[in-house]
């Protein structure tokens, strides 16, 4: 397999492939392998964990170097992301042991009856994982999958296979078995291949569609399913709200990663009243981000890292444009080598338009006039997805209002674009199944025993 500087589209490394017909074997040799990482004590997979962790924090540098050489996600954002790693992996640690701890549900001395919960790991999971947070979208599952006893085929996406190799590295120099923890080297026909091998659980991050695809043919194993796919994540600014924090946030939140995230913001709402307002303010807090080579320290926005999305968006601006939106900035791929998209701000859009219905993945944003705060609840429901929401108001009482009425797992009151190792990360209808992180991400790869256990 070939890996591509997504800046430069010069080959960086060629790789040897996962042979797909050695896939059973290789599940095999993880079925052996999981009963005895299970059967080792919790404190002895913590302090393995806890040295992924210290090795992790003392070569995250290279590490981001790597991950921006194979996705071209900027220098600093890919620090970001192994430093926000960190404190994911202490919750982890620090959490785990209670979260496997049995539970007393009813002891009945009169009838000499105790009633238990023990929690047991899957057994062997499969995790596809993403690119465009490999450590984030890994880390909430292989850590976790690991530390409750299971073992994990890791396949990281064809975009960050090098990232997914040191990972593999790590993890075994800190001491877990190369059986236990396997990364698999290969694209789509990898995956769908790992699919059909039929391991006990299987954790997808991407899109719907091969979301869609794979939850079908994952359904004769009956095996534990989680999905975690996009987003077309909404914001309302209010006729309160101070527009200028409003739009340096939403700016942010729209054009971070190059708006190559699931929880990216894809439309915004804002009362009419200040509307133009907030526009201007936007539309400066883009023109100050600089785009270019993403080894440069002050570069923000770098290439896309998949090269075909790049007709997604052009679709998505001539489309809009057509039925009458206008471009305040960008609307334009850029000469290469490599793959560039200029960041994109349309106006006098609707819900007629494409860029306000289906996901972007990209740095296009459109920006749309309500009403009110009724017209901006009806717009932001309007949607087949559901993982995250914002409201920008000084009124907690109004931000609570909107968001409890909305199908979405994340609600953000006067912020967005942000993920907390405590609290659960979960979609709902097309933004996926289940959910990673906080102790319901730790029990996701686990399965409760009950046990009646009464005295002769």
């Amino acid at each position: 397999m070939l890996v591509h500087d997504p800046a430069s589209g010069q080959i960086i490394a060629k790789l040897p492939e996962t042979d797909p017909g050695e896939l059973d074997a290789v599940l095999s040799e993880a079925r052996a392998a999981q009963r005895p990482w299970a059967a080792e004590p919790i404190a002895e997979r913590l302090r393995i964990m806890a040295r992924f962790r210290e090795l992790v924090d003392q070569r995250r540098d290279s590490l981001a170097e790597t991950l921006t050489s194979e996705t071209g996600k900027p220098i600093t954002q890919a620090r970001n992301e192994l430093a926000g790693t960190l404190p994911r992996l202490d919750f982890f640690i620090q959490n785990t042991e209670a979260a496997l701890a049995d539970e007393t549900v009813t002891a009945s001395p009169d009838q000499g009856t105790e009633e238990r919960i023990s929690h047991e790991p899957v057994g062997v999971v499969a995790n596809i994982s993403a690119w465009n947070y490999p450590w984030f979208v890994g880390t909430n599952v292989f850590v976790p999958a690991l530390l409750t006893g299971n073992a994990v085929l890791y396949k990281p996406s064809e975009f960050a296979t090098l990232t997914g190799l040191a990972i593999a590295e790590l993890l075994q120099e800190a001491g877990v078995p190369p059986a236990v923890f396997r990364t698999l080297v290969g694209a789509g026909d990898l995956g769908a291949r790992l699919v059909e091998a039929g391991p006990d659980g299987l954790f997808f991050t991407g899109s719907h569609a091969t979301g869609v695809r794979i939850a079908q043919a994952y359904a004769r194993h009956l095996g534990v399913l989680q999905l975690e796919l996009g987003g077309k994540d909404p914001a309302y600014v209010a006729a309160d709200a101070d527009v200028a924090n409003a739009a340096a946030s939403l700016a942010d939140g729209a054009f971070y990663n190059n708006g190559q995230s699931c929880c990216s913001v894809e439309r915004i709402y804002v009362h009419e009243a200040v509307h133009e307002q907030f526009v201007d303010a936007f539309v400066a807090a883009v023109d100050a981000m600089k785009m270019g080579d993403p080894r440069e320290e002050d570069t923000y926005l770098g290439p896309l890292t998949r090269p075909a999305q790049a007709d997604v968006l052009r679709r998505q601006v001539t489309q809009a444009t057509a039925a009458g939106a206008r471009v305040l900035r960008g609307g334009l791929q850029l000469p290469g080598p490599g793959t560039w998209f200029e960041p994109t701000v349309l106006v006098d859009v609707d819900h007629g338009m494409e860029v306000m219905r289906e996901e972007s993945f990209g740095p296009v944003i459109g920006i749309q006039a309500v009403t009110g705060d009724e017209e901006a609840a009806t717009l932001m429901a309007d949607t087949e997805y559901g993982l995250t929401a914002g409201v920008f108001s000084p009124s907690r009482q109004r931000a609570e209002s909107l968001l409890g009425g909305l199908e979405v797992g994340s609600a953000y009151w006067n912020c967005c674009d942000r993920v907390s190792p405590t609290l659960p990360w979960s979609g709902r209808r097309h933004s996926g199944v289940g959910s990673t992180l906080s102790v319901s991400g730790i029990r996701a790869f686990t399965q409760p025993k009950a046990w009646h256990l009464r005295q002769p």
